[in-house]
């Protein structure tokens, strides 16, 4: 055997069976019953032969002697199953050695059947017992000529039968020709299925044994008195101690002193019936070091013994030490490295600030050309230096998992496509075509991060521009899977640029690596942008990946989860109340991505449109379509084209008579400034930047069709100026900042636009002068000496609780890891500007901490204005003119649908508002009007009374502006 235990041992695998286990007693003397008496005997002494033997083949011979004893039958055999072949063997057989049955024997053994075939096959078949009153007459036995010669006439079978198979099948023959007995046949059908039993319960506690044996885990079984019982062969080869010595002490002293009181205590648990699911100590080799082992165990208390298995844990136990111990190393190096990048950022960003301020300043100044150009080459290095900075401290932020997602809900088409169109100049100026095509069924009010996907979008469209010479960048998304409440997006960037070698197509995703790394690389950059890329997309609860051929160009692919807003729809539709439903449009375009994206736009706001390629198919399209009495209302053309370009094509059509009521919109990559001459006396009604951004399109569409329309070029986001910042008063400031060169840039911007400047070098000074002074704004810096810039905010709250009053401080910092932002909002800033300070976004920031918003007509610069319509002062007045007509009508609509509760009309008429008013700028009715667009299309008609009230008095603000400003123009 190959486990030990306490008891003395046994020559044979199992002692015969008790009488319990057998479900009988011993053959009584003198028993009535004939029947009763043979079957008892019969199943006795087959199961003592069971019991004796290593196989049921060995225990075959006796089991035949046993039964023909008992019935006075001359011969018997058994037959096994051979599963592969199907066929029944000869296994053993048994006969008195003084009868003639040796012949019969050998043709027996020599003989296989299947099943039905003789009488073995016949039982195998049937799982039933058999008689044959004389096989020497019976057409079905084979072995007839051989029974005949030895004197064999009567003959019975029957199955030995498992729970589920049949093991084998016993005959036996006499010399007599006997009739079936009905009651024998029952008593050996039991018989047989004993047997079966019996062997099946043999087989499973030799395998068990095996298992026992096998086992890699330290079994046991120990009494309640505190001693092994039995043991398997792996705990030997665990602790290397002979396995008796582990039998003859008790266990407790092997368990390691420190670790004795806890294993008594899991003991006394297991006795009280308990299962014990984890428990650990630790046990003694035989070289006196300790292993450790982790337990379950279970109780028996009737039999007073506790079965267990234990899992020797040592090497886990050490390398979960190892890994601890470098976890706090990690960590710390973590903070090491933040501690690090943090005054490094500082440290690079306290000079950037003062190169970019005073080079802003300086562009600000009147300057010759070259001079002008000098510092726009030290304001653009800069930038880049910055960008590169920023890229660090973003890798590192992910790389030190400190870099969380929002969750807010945002517009998904308009993140999407002004990322595009952000590149467009870029790709401009080296001759791509640049589209963008989102899927008519992609929802467009999602919740995730915006930021965060622009930053993939800006990266992955601004990587595949860099890396191609001629052709076309497409970004593309579609649905990927659409639940009720999130979407999976699938986004892909292509390129036709110089691809990527299949052994590089990974690599390229890791930090610091280009496809071109040597020191003569054509191409610029970090290598960080794919490596932050990678990680933003697995926190969106995606994967990002390239296709690539050298030569062909790339196609970078991601997926990425995002909430959708309750209501969201795919896309924009026109106003009710415009009639552009199954309007016929004519789409000129010699790409054909371009051609398929307006399409599918065209398409989703149920018009008809046509695409060609070219000016003279357009021309032909125009004609057949006035022909056949279905002209075509719209052209939408480029303005690049081979051959004849769009604005060419647009005074062909003018000078038609047949195209006179035919609307036209250029749609062009050619960058022409806003309100364009050229435009305008092609003939075209508006004028939009590829790629066209969907709402700028419906928006110009309407506009072109709208009642007494504006005929005037339609400025996309782009080329909108922003609104120039307005103050009632001067500002009075207190800048909190150490640096000198900083101090100068600060003041000077301020006093230039006649805001006066008090500067403290350090906390303490900003604490002690704001308590002194009235100031409207603090700038406070955030590491400074003496006092940082926290605690001073914290002190200025602190005297603010007790004496009243709220001075709004803004964080201007070089400090720009993740959690500064929020460090200063907790510690009581009002907002946060992180160096090298953008100007602009400085005055932005002070002029939108005050409450008080000035009128629009403030808001409105008339230069700007009139330059964004090419200086063309009759257009500008019709425009005007015609908005102050349409203006109150969409108010009063709007205002109508909330009265009813129209969500759909609301959002139609808002937008049409908001195209409307977004032609004097983004802002004010724009912004509001947008609002009430979303809330619209959202259904959620909560909130939407106070917004209709804010938007009909920002609307009566730029109603008086802008009759001020049309008395001025002619």
């Amino acid at each position: 055997m190959a486990d030990a235990d306490r008891r003395p041992k046994r020559s044979v695998i199992l002692v015969a069976p008790s009488k319990e286990v057998l479900g009988m007693e011993p053959p009584p003397p003198n028993q009535a019953h004939a029947h009763t008496r043979m079957h008892q005997q019969v199943v006795y002494e087959t199961a003592c032969a069971l019991a004796e033997s290593e196989t049921l083949v060995e225990a075959a011979p006796r089991m035949l002697q046993a039964i023909c004893g008992a019935l006075g039958w001359e011969y018997g055999a058994f037959w096994t199953v051979d599963r592969p072949a199907a066929r029944l063997r000869w296994a053993a057989t048994w006969h008195a050695s003084s009868l003639p049955f040796d012949e019969f024997a050998a043709v027996s053994r020599a003989t296989a059947f299947a099943a039905g075939d003789g009488l073995p096959g016949r039982v195998w078949s049937s799982l039933q017992s058999a008689w044959i009153p004389d096989v020497v007459h019976d057409p079905h036995f084979p072995r007839a000529p051989a029974a005949d010669r030895a004197g064999l006439h009567a003959a019975f079978g029957f199955p030995v039968l498992g729970r589920a198979e049949i093991l084998g099948v016993m005959e036996f023959f006499s010399r007599e020709i006997r009739e079936p007995d009905e009651d024998l046949l029952g008593m050996l059908t039991t018989v047989g299925r004993q047997i079966g039993l019996f062997v099946e319960r043999k087989r499973a506690e030799e395998e068990l044994d095996r298992f026992f044996a096998l086992s890699r885990d330290l079994l046991c079984i120990a009494n309640f008195d505190g001693y092994f019982v039995r043991l398997n062969p792996a705990w030997e080869r665990t602790l290397g101690m002979p396995r008796e010595e582990l039998l003859a002490k008790p266990w407790l002293d092997f368990v390691h002193p420190d670790d004795r009181e806890a294993t008594i205590g899991a003991r006394s648990t297991i006795v009280n019936d308990t299962e014990l699911t984890v428990f650990e100590n630790r046990y003694r080799c035989a070289d006196g070091t300790y292993k450790w082992l982790q337990w379950n165990a279970v109780a028996h208390s009737d039999l007073g013994l506790i079965h267990a298995v234990a899992r020797d844990v040592t090497d886990a136990k050490r390398t979960e030490r190892e890994l601890e111990s470098a976890r706090r190393r990690a960590e710390e190096a973590t903070v090491a490295k933040s501690e690090f990048l943090a005054n490094m950022s500082h440290e690079i960003r306290t000079p950037m600030n003062a190169i970019i301020g005073m080079t802003d300043l300086a562009l600000r100044t009147t300057l010759t050309e070259e001079q002008r150009d000098l510092l726009h080459t030290v304001k653009d290095s800069s930038e880049a230096l910055l960008a590169l900075v920023n890229d660090i401290l973003d890798f590192s932020k992910v790389e030190a998992r400190q870099l969380a997602l929002e969750e807010v809900p945002f517009a998904f088409r308009d993140v999407v496509e002004d990322a595009v169109r952000l590149l467009a100049s870029r790709a401009d100026a080296k001759g791509l075509e640049l589209a963008c095509r989102i899927a008519p069924d992609v929802p467009d009010a999602l919740v995730g991060d915006p930021g965060r996907l622009r930053q993939v979008l800006i990266n992955l469209v601004g990587n595949a521009i860099k890396f191609t010479d001629r052709g076309e960048v497409i970004a593309e998304v579609a649905v990927d899977e659409r639940a009720d409440a999130t979407v999976r997006l699938r986004i892909v960037v292509s390129d036709t640029g110089i691809g990527i070698p299949q052994e590089k197509q990974w690599q390229i995703f890791g930090p610091f690596v280009q496809v071109d790394a040597s020191t003569t690389r054509r191409y610029g950059g970090t290598g960080l942008g794919l490596a932050i890329s990678m990680q933003l997309v697995e926190l969106m609860g995606g994967r990002i990946w390239v296709e690539s051929e050298v030569g062909r160009g790339s196609r970078f692919s991601f997926v990425a989860h995002f909430g959708v807003e309750e209501g969201a729809t795919a896309h924009a539709a026109p106003p009710e109340s415009s009639d552009l439903g199954h309007l016929r449009v004519l789409v000129v375009d010699d790409n054909a991505t371009n051609r398929r994206i307006v399409e599918e736009m065209l398409t989703a706001w149920r018009m008809r449109p046509t695409s060609v390629d070219g000016a003279r198919a357009a021309l032909d399209a125009l004609a057949k379509a006035v022909d056949a009495g279905e002209p075509f209302r719209l052209v939408l053309s480029d303005a690049l084209m081979p051959d004849v370009d769009g604005f060419a094509l647009a005074r062909a059509i003018r000078a038609n008579a047949r195209f006179a009521a035919t609307k036209l919109i250029m749609l062009s990559s050619m960058g022409l400034p806003p309100g364009h001459s050229r435009v305008h006396e092609a003939g075209f009604s508006a004028y939009l930047s590829k790629p066209v951004k969907q709402s700028d399109l419906l928006d110009a569409i309407v506009a072109v069709f709208a009642p007494r329309t504006v005929l005037g070029q339609r400025e996309s986001p782009a080329h909108q100026a922003p609104p120039p910042r307005v103050r009632t008063r001067p500002l009075r400031l207190l800048l909190a900042e150490d640096n000198a060169t900083n101090q100068r840039v600060v003041v000077t911007l301020f006093e230039n636009r006649g805001d006066t400047v008090v500067v403290a070098s350090n906390g303490r000074e900003a604490v002690q002068q704001s308590a002194e002074t009235s100031f409207d704004v603090i700038l406070m810096d955030v590491q400074m000496p003496e006092m940082s810039g926290l605690e001073a905010t914290a002190a200025i709250r602190e005297r603010e609780r007790s004496h009243g009053g709220h001075i709004p401080i803004v964080a201007m910092t070089a400090h720009a890891m993740a959690g500064d932002r929020e460090q200063c909002l907790a510690a009581g800033m009002d907002a946060y500007v992180s160096k090298p300070v953008r100007l602009d976004e400085l005055l932005a920031v002070v002029d939108g901490l005050f409450t008080s918003v000035p009128p629009a007509r403030l808001l409105l610069d008339p230069l700007t204005l009139l330059s964004a319509f090419g200086g063309n002062r009759t257009v500008l007045a019709d425009v005007i003119d015609m908005f102050l007509v349409d203006g109150p009508q969409l108010t009063r609509a709007i205002r109508q649908a909330t009265a009813q509760g129209n969500a759909q009309r609301l959002a139609s008429s808002a937008h049409a508002l908001k195209g409307s008013a977004g032609l004097f700028g983004k802002h004010g009715a724009y912004e509001t009007a947008s609002r009430l667009e979303r809330l619209g299309k959202s259904g959620d008609m909560r909130g939407v009374g106070e917004a209709c009230d804010e938007l009909e008095r920002e609307m009566d603000a730029l109603h008086a502006t802008l009759t001020e400003l049309r008395k001025d123009l002619l």
